[in-house]
């Protein structure tokens, strides 16, 4: 995602492009045309990204959001006073939280997975049949993920309850959509295909799809009322969906790059970088692609 993204900057011809680098990523990336900061052993991240974004004039933070590691970087960046160009800390503090993030879009009357906190939810589970999926409360990707039968099992091996979600494992295709984000509208880039495996009764992604089918305009309105329900979110955001025969369901908002991004610029033919600069001035201009192709990533 990263390397996607230096590659898209760098196109920008007046655009200067920094970058921070833990140690053991300097030998796996391209940076050639960036100028390379690169971060140490022991050495405090946060710090050396203060230093860096108070000598920028935009700042766009790749981080996850478990532990709040990219809520806190958005806040330093709005408290230096510089360009943001991803989500304010408060729409990724609620986008980032699985529980909150399923109340907000239920407000809003959008379908959404059935979501509970893990020390919520055994006696509801008891009185169903069927599998169940828990995972961390704000965990990226498919981090932490566990299907299981036996909620109370999983109860006795966590120390913090409230930290963790469980839902409904529903089954059917599961997908994404890549959009832009500004005060309350949006507009879809992509339909995304996502297929996983299971490997130790935990997802894992193996392969996306992007651009995998067009819209007929319903996608749009998926990304249009998560606008309206989160109308803090802005630049490149990615929504998980799982379709099934009863209906689209929203499974997570991601106020942060996601996997497809890597993927849009050959299937789309457009620098997302380049309209994400473009906000700040003005909302984006009729999206018009130079192609339209799907285009595969495996992992």
């Amino acid at each position: 995602m990263l390397q996607a993204l230096l590659e898209d900057f760098l196109e920008l011809h007046e655009v200067r492009v920094s970058v921070m680098l833990e140690h053991r990523f300097v030998a796996g990336m391209d940076v050639k045309g960036a100028d390379v900061t690169v971060l140490g052993l022991g050495q405090d991240y946060r710090q050396l990204f203060m230093t860096l974004a108070r000598q920028s004039d935009a700042v766009w933070p790749v981080a996850p959001e478990s532990g709040g590691i990219l809520q806190a970087l958005c806040q330093v960046v709005a408290d230096l006073g510089k360009r943001l160009l991803v989500s304010p800390a408060d729409a990724v503090a609620l986008a980032g939280n699985k529980y909150q993030t399923y109340l907000r879009l239920c407000q809003h009357q959008i379908a959404t997975v059935p979501t509970r906190l893990l020390v919520d939810a055994e006696a509801e589970a008891e009185a169903e049949a069927g599998e169940w999926v828990v995972k961390p409360i704000d965990g990226v990707g498919c981090d932490g993920n566990r299907i299981v039968h036996d909620l109370a099992g999983v109860k006795a091996s966590v120390a913090e309850l409230r930290l963790w979600v469980v839902q409904p494992h529903f089954s059917g295709r599961k997908s994404s959509l890549s959009g832009l984000f500004k005060q309350g509208q949006a507009w879809l880039l992509s339909y995304n295909l996502q297929e996983f495996t299971v490997v130790d009764s935990g997802y894992r992604l193996t392969r996306i799809i992007v651009n995998y089918q067009t819209d007929d305009g319903g996608y749009q309105r998926i990304l249009q009322a998560i606008a309206a329900a989160i109308p803090g979110l802005w630049g490149y955001v990615g929504v998980d969906l799982i379709e099934t025969d009863a209906g689209c369901w929203v499974l997570e908002v991601n106020p942060r790059l996601t996997t497809s991004y890597t993927g849009l610029k050959q299937a789309l033919g457009i620098n997302v970088a380049d309209l994400v600069m473009q906000l700040h001035q003005q909302d984006p201009p009729k999206l018009q692609f130079l192609t339209s192709q799907p285009i595969q990533i495996t992992l």
